[in-house]
């Protein structure tokens, strides 16, 4: 029988999406302790910046205080799926509280594999997630009540990486698509449009797109449509003609101004006026779809599924981590969720929230695998 249950059941709403702002009203978000923590106005911290990592530790110690724990917190177990960004993010919360760090993956034609450096441990199955930590429990690092467990959320709660993480990829395809289909009507073809997004989403063009989905849809919609012909736009690519997202928007702004864009101009005006002001996310209206996207891969098909279409289509709770995680807020420890994912494409907008809408954390998820 397969088992169901919200991200909720594990964390309440001890979670933050990229804004840094808790789900849970009690505890103060970035905008409330920016100046507290010495933080520039009108920047949004990274998840690699060392300045992220000194705004979660904040967040952490108020959720310990808003449970009610009468012990401060000293220890922090970060479970996560990337070497560079999860461990990068844990080696700067490392700096605040004694760590210990889960990097995991499904790599299933390797052999189990599991290596432990330093303060990490990097292993290719995700059931390592138990040897992880007899391993750190015999070498003294208690798990209680003075200890927070950090989750990454993308491709590690849920969609785990190597195993199930294909839906959350195509939950953003689908959003891409849709919105280059509203915007462009029966002038859209996808043979266009997506042979330019699976090119630049390759990391050789992350000096442009910097790994941001919004850069990475805005510049293959602009070059789909012909208002930067795509494949000029490689060849500059290549040649660090253009190299900054920035120049990107600026040209296509004087080619759709002398151009006949009128559908585009809409889109480009949100992206450019968004990036004016500093915004990390300029393509809302494109988070906003992916949101929906995302929510209709989510406990979607049948429970008769065949097991590799379900984990190919439906982004799924992975099972190893919420063991880990019940089995630790049992002991007493505090768990908390992160996501890198923009709050318009992990909440509600507010007209789709009075119809009944949830946050991701909150939606009703299988449980994977049985």
């Amino acid at each position: 029988m397969i088992q169901r249950m919200c991200l909720s059941d594990l964390l309440g709403d001890f979670v933050v999406y990229r804004n840094l702002d808790p789900a849970d009203k009690r505890l103060r978000g970035l905008g409330m302790i920016r100046a507290e923590l010495g933080l520039p106005v009108n920047r949004l911290p990274r998840k690699t910046e060392p300045q992220y990592a000194a705004v979660v530790v904040n967040l952490l110690r108020q959720a310990q205080s808003a449970r009610g724990a009468d012990r401060p917190l000293e220890r922090l177990l970060y479970i996560g799926d990337t070497r560079l960004n999860d461990g990068t993010a844990a080696r700067n919360l490392g700096r605040h509280l004694a760590l210990r760090a889960f990097i995991g993956e499904d790599k299933l034609q390797e052999p189990a594999h599991f290596e432990a450096e330093n303060e990490f441990v990097f292993a290719n199955r995700w059931i390592a997630l138990g040897d992880f930590l007899r391993l750190v429990q015999e070498q003294g690092f208690a798990l209680d009540a003075s200890t927070a467990v950090v989750l990454d959320l993308d491709k590690t709660a849920i969609g785990a990486r190597g195993r199930n993480d294909k839906p959350i990829d195509q939950a953003r395809v689908d959003a891409a698509l849709d919105i280059a289909r509203s915007t462009m009507g029966a002038g859209f073809r996808t043979e266009a449009f997506r042979p330019i997004y699976d090119e630049l989403h390759k990391p050789t063009y992350h000096f442009i797109t910097t790994d941001n989905q919004d850069y990475l849809v805005y510049i293959s919609l602009m070059a789909s449509a012909g208002v930067y012909d795509g494949s000029q736009l490689l060849a500059d690519l290549q040649a660090k003609r253009i190299q900054t997202f920035d120049e990107f928007v600026a040209i296509c702004e004087e080619r759709l101004r002398a151009g006949d864009f009128a559908a585009l101009y809409p889109i480009h005006a949100e992206v450019a006026g968004n990036l004016r002001r500093g915004d990390p996310t300029p393509f809302k209206s494109f988070r906003y779809r992916e949101f929906e996207c995302t929510l209709g891969r989510m406990d979607a098909l049948p429970d008769d599924t065949p097991r590799e279409r379900l984990l190919a289509e439906e982004i799924t709770i992975t099972r190893e981590v919420a063991d880990t995680a019940m089995e630790l807020r049992q002991r007493g420890a505090l768990i908390f969720g992160l996501s890198d994912k923009p709050d318009e494409a992990s909440l509600p907008r507010p007209e789709l929230a009075l119809k009944g809408y949830l946050p991701l954390h909150r939606i009703t998820m299988k449980l994977f695998p049985l």
